[in-house]
Order: C-alpha cells, then sequence, then structure tokens
C-alpha cells in the first residue's frame, strides 16, 4: 500500500509540473509559479522536488529574479546529494553555475562548471557538457579571459554538433558574436548571430521565442558597432518587442540599453539618457553588474559628447568600481582610455600619466597583442585569426589576418 501511494504521489507530482509547465508556455507566469511552488511544498518524492526546482530556476532566470534562482539552485544541490546521484548533482551543479553567471560572480561560475565537467562518467554529462562549457565561456568572457573563452565556446560549439543540438549551437553562435564584438571584430561579430537567426528560422517553429529575441538582440549590437544604425534598430525593436511580450527584464533591460547606444552614436544624447536610466533601473534590481557597468561607459561618453568632463570622469569612476569588483578587466582598461583622453585635453599631466600606466598595465594584463608580431588587438575594427598554438597559456591565441577565420558551425565550410 505504501508503495502504491508513493506511486500515486508521484503521478500527482508529474501532473501538476506538467501544467505548471503548459501555463507558463502560454505566458501565464505567476499561475504557473503558484502551481510549482505548491508542488514543492507538498511533494514528498525527491525527484519531483528536482525537476519543479529546475522549473523554478529556469522561471526565476528568464524573469531576472537571480537571487530566487540562486536560492532554488542551492536547494536543487542539497535535494541531489540526499537522493545521492551523481547525474542530478551534476545538473545542480551547472544550475548553480548559471545562477552565479547572472549574478556576475564569475569565479564562482568557473569553479562550479569544472565541477561538472570532473563528474565524467554520468549518463546526463554528454547532454550537460555543451551547456557547461558555454556557461564557462562566458564566465572567462566576463572575467575577460579572451583565450579561454573562445576555447569553452569551441568546445561548447562541438558538444552542439555531436549532439544535434541545434539549440545549444544557437546559444553559443550568440556567445561568439559577443566575443568578437568585444575584440573589435565586427564582421565575425555580426555572422555569429547571422548564424543563429538561421537555425532559429530552419529549426525552431517549436521553440521558445527566446532565441529569436536572443539572436535579433545580438545582431543589432553588431550592425551598430559597423555603423549599420537603421539595421541595429530594426533589429533591437524586434527583440524589445518579443521580451516584453514574455516579460524578459534581463533582455528588456540590453535592449534598452543598446537603443541608448544607438542614440549616442547619432549623438542624440537628449534621447540616450533616458534610455541608459531606465535600463540602469532594470540591470540594478537585477542584479547584472557587468550591463551596469557599459551603461556607466556610454553615459560618461554622453557627457563627453556634452563636454561636460566632471560628470564622464564621475560615470567612469562608478563604471570602474564595478568592473573592479566583478573583475572584468577590459572596462577597467576602456576607462583609462577615455579618462587619459580627458585628462590630456585639459593639460592635467600627473592624471594623465597615471591613467596612461594604468591603461598599459591592463593591456598587457589582458593579452591585446599578437603572440607573433606584437601587433595590438582590440584597438579598432579588424579580422582575427586563432592560432594554432591557442591552447598554449604563454602566448596570445590572437593574429590580425585578411582572412576570414571562424569556428566550425555546421553548414559552414
Amino acid at each position: 500500500m505504501r508503495k502504491l501511494a508513493a506511486e500515486m504521489g508521484q503521478d500527482q507530482t508529474k501532473q501538476q509540473i506538467e501544467k505548471g509547465l503548459r501555463l507558463y508556455q502560454s505566458n501565464q507566469t505567476d499561475r504557473a509559479l503558484h502551481v510549482w511552488t505548491k508542488v514543492l511544498e507538498k511533494t514528498s518524492d525527491p525527484g519531483g522536488k528536482f525537476r519543479v526546482l529546475g522549473c523554478l530556476i529556469t522561471a526565476h532566470s528568464e524573469m531576472g529574479k537571480y537571487k530566487d534562482m540562486l536560492k532554488y539552485a542551492l536547494e536543487q544541490i542539497d535535494t541531489a546529494r540526499e537522493m545521492e546521484d551523481p547525474d542530478y548533482l551534476t545538473e545542480g551543479y551547472l544550475n548553480l553555475a548559471r545562477s552565479n553567471e547572472k549574478l556576475c560572480d564569475f569565479q564562482k561560475t568557473v569553479s562550479y562548471c569544472k565541477t561538472c565537467l570532473n563528474m565524467q562518467g554520468t549518463t546526463v554529462s554528454l547532454q550537460l557538457n555543451g551547456q557547461v562549457c558555454l556557461s564557462m565561456g562566458n564566465a572567462f568572457l566576463g572575467l575577460s579571459v579572451f583565450q579561454k573563452a573562445l576555447e569553452s565556446y569551441e568546445k561548447a560549439l562541438r558538444y552542439a554538433h555531436n549532439n544535434d543540438d541545434k539549440m545549444l549551437e544557437c546559444r553559443v553562435c550568440c556567445s561568439l558574436g559577443n566575443i568578437y564584438v568585444h575584440l573589435k571584430d565586427y564582421e565575425k561579430a555580426l555572422f555569429f548571430p547571422c548564424k543563429a537567426a538561421e537555425l532559429v528560422n530552419d529549426y525552431g517553429k517549436g521553440w521558445s521565442l527566446k532565441y529569436r529575441a536572443m539572436s535579433q538582440y545580438h545582431m543589432s549590437v553588431a550592425y551598430r558597432k559597423l555603423e549599420r544604425l537603421p539595421d541595429a534598430m530594426e533589429c533591437c525593436e524586434e527583440s524589445m518587442k518579443i521580451a516584453l511580450q514574455h516579460g524578459d527584464r534581463p533582455l528588456q533591460a540590453l535592449c534598452l540599453l543598446n537603443f541608448a547606444d544607438i542614440h549616442r552614436c547619432r549623438r542624440d544624447v537628449d534621447k540616450a539618457f533616458p534610455r541608459y536610466e531606465s535600463a540602469l533601473g532594470i540591470m540594478t534590481d537585477i542584479g547584472n553588474r557587468l550591463g551596469q557597468v557599459y551603461i556607466y561607459l556610454g553615459v560618461g561618453k554622453c557627457w563627453l559628447l556634452q563636454k561636460d568632463y566632471d560628470k564622464a570622469l564621475d560615470s567612469l569612476q562608478r563604471a570602474q568600481e564595478l568592473a573592479d569588483a566583478i573583475g572584468n578587466k577590459l572596462c577597467t582598461l576602456k576607462v583609462h582610455c577615455i579618462s587619459e583622453g580627458i585628462y590630456r585635453s585639459r593639460g592635467q599631466q600627473d592624471e594623465l600619466r597615471e591613467q596612461v600606466v594604468k591603461y598599459l598595465q591592463c593591456v598587457e594584463e589582458l593579452e591585446l597583442y599578437c603572440g607573433m608580431c606584437g601587433e595590438s588587438i582590440g584597438d579598432r575594427d579588424q579580422k582575427l585569426q586563432a592560432l594554432p598554438c591557442s591552447t598554449s597559456s604563454t602566448s596570445s591565441v590572437w593574429r590580425p589576418t585578411a582572412q576570414k577565420a571562424v569556428p566550425n558551425v555546421s553548414s559552414h565550410p
């Protein structure tokens, strides 16, 4: 009788979880969360508890409630430990890594990802390793460790190809676009999200619209960098439309930031400022500290356009404090570069020398130079090629090149 009751309880838990999923997929998020929370309170089935925690983690991630996401991830880890199941434990650590990635605790993300990858031999590891490598790549990018970020993305891409996982390939392509934005190879920065958009069109009829929104956003950023501002605005509007429909606050914040950057590129600071302010409100609320850094950098550049150097320096100082806190050396470098220009125009030689020294230290730490010829990287739009020795920790992986060289993606030679 006890066994029968347990099985009936498991069936009921499963039914309620499925009910919540149907509600969530039809954009009835509050009702879905209510159903899942009730299941969490009542179920005594560890497997059901683990699964409903996974649903809550995903939902809170997409709503931008990252602290709640982290809370549920920790609870999921405890449940997996009680079950003494390595499959569940691997998945739990991946969710813990993702939670810390969203909160910009990138060192913790790398650590939890390594824990996942060290738990080889589990039946789910082959399915999850690609997602683990993607999260690790995002964390390394957040820390401005470009060599390791690219290596992680390429590993994730190989897992996506081996498992024929088009959704993962789509996400990796967006992240590859992002890394090339930072390295200022804008041709590749556009190529990869365009490839992601192709995957959505070819395979994504049953996918969440977030994949289309994600690819459109990254295309918009690349178009802005290429100064194709009408195309940038069109893609960003499409992404924002989907983000609003689905209550995706993290993507709304990114779109608002990109809108502001587009207006700044048009030198329309009156339109840029309120969008930066709106983006900052969401970024602060959800805990995206890296997003806040980019906002303060953009605001500082707007004040520069208006020749208000004191306000520009104030925004840059805020950007640097946040960048230092999360360990993003590239943003710190940008602060020193812009500050150097301000102090040079003011003739403040002592402050200028200090910024030049700090800037050069950042360049050295970031290894933003070719390992063969010593040419600088990331200071202008240029095509980059990964060297065959890119796995070496003692040399730079990058080489400026006239040839287009990209990681292998499906249907691309």
